[in-house]
């Protein structure tokens, strides 16, 4: 078993690199335009490999970039120089192969629970089916019996499917954007922040979830968070962003973790300590640092 002497000593460099990635962000530089005043920049000139089946947690302070880093990948954003490549290809549209969970819950309040998890399934076969042709009731039958092995999948019960939004609690709602997400089997599953607002519990037990279906499905995760114990207890790699010079020149990676698979609480401790003394320097940022739940 690891120690935190041994982790502390071993090297940290990029895991990616060197061999073919899944997913490859090139010296990609972000720049958003003001009228009236000079282009604030967000990255400066980030280059990153991912490995296929790599779990990566991405911290740093507020405005360091770590949320545009997931649209850049999604291709929800374009940068400004420099380019992002999944399996190779220049990101320019939003697909399949990647999944988004964010913070806020993206379900449709309208929608049953059902609905919501096989509205994507449902939109990429309209334009082929057609809307009331027999081939595209079958393939809803299908599509709701998936969705139903994802409820039980995700901890809720086949009751749950015929709820609305408003009548779950925020667990069962971040658990629903979950499945609504994974039910299009994206290779990428990006979440952003995606456990900070609920309670110590259950965060918790979305933490023991994600890391489960991870192992699972062997689905390449980025995971952004706040929270640096979180970040290292879910991690296969932490990847921290930072400003290393005046504000305006936009944040780097400072730190590029690999976290070995260990269950010595010293050593994760020693992990936690370094991502926290790199990410925030001066102490200063959410509460979301202390009391992290355990997965």
């Amino acid at each position: 078993m690891a120690t935190a002497q041994t982790l502390l000593e071993e090297k940290t460099e990029p895991a990616g690199l060197g061999m073919r990635a899944l997913i490859c962000i090139q010296d990609v530089l972000v720049e958003y335009g003001q009228p009236g005043k000079p282009s604030k920049r967000i990255l400066n000139g980030l280059s990153l490999d991912i490995r296929a089946g790599e779990f990566i947690s991405i911290v740093g302070q507020t405005g360091c970039g770590k949320s545009t880093l997931l649209r850049l990948v999604l291709a929800e954003e374009m940068p400004t120089r420099g380019q992002v490549l999944v399996e190779g290809s220049p990101r320019q549209q939003p697909d399949r192969r990647c999944g988004y969970v964010p913070q806020k819950y993206s379900l449709f309040p309208d929608r049953t629970v059902l609905e919501n998890i096989t509205f994507g399934l449902e939109v990429t076969e309209i334009g082929i089916l057609g809307g009331f042709s027999p081939a595209r009731r079958v393939r809803r039958k299908e599509f709701q019996s998936e969705a139903i092995g994802y409820l039980h999948r995700m901890g809720l019960r086949e009751s749950d499917a015929s709820k609305y939004p408003h009548q779950l609690s925020g667990g069962m709602q971040q658990r629903v954007a979950i499945a609504q997400a994974l039910i299009m089997r994206p290779k990428i599953l990006l979440m952003d922040e995606a456990f900070s607002a609920l309670d110590p519990g259950t965060r918790a037990g979305m933490q023991r979830l994600i890391k489960d279906l991870w192992r699972e499905t062997g689905t390449t995760v980025l995971f952004v968070t706040h929270n640096p114990r979180e970040a290292v207890i879910l991690a296969t790699r932490v990847i921290a962003l930072g400003r290393t010079g005046a504000d305006e020149d936009g944040a780097n990676i400072v730190l590029d973790l690999s976290v070995p698979d260990t269950g010595d609480e010293l050593a994760i401790a020693a992990l936690v300590q370094r991502v926290e003394r790199t990410t925030f320097p001066g102490g200063a940022e959410s509460d979301e640092q202390t009391g992290a739940p355990e997965v």
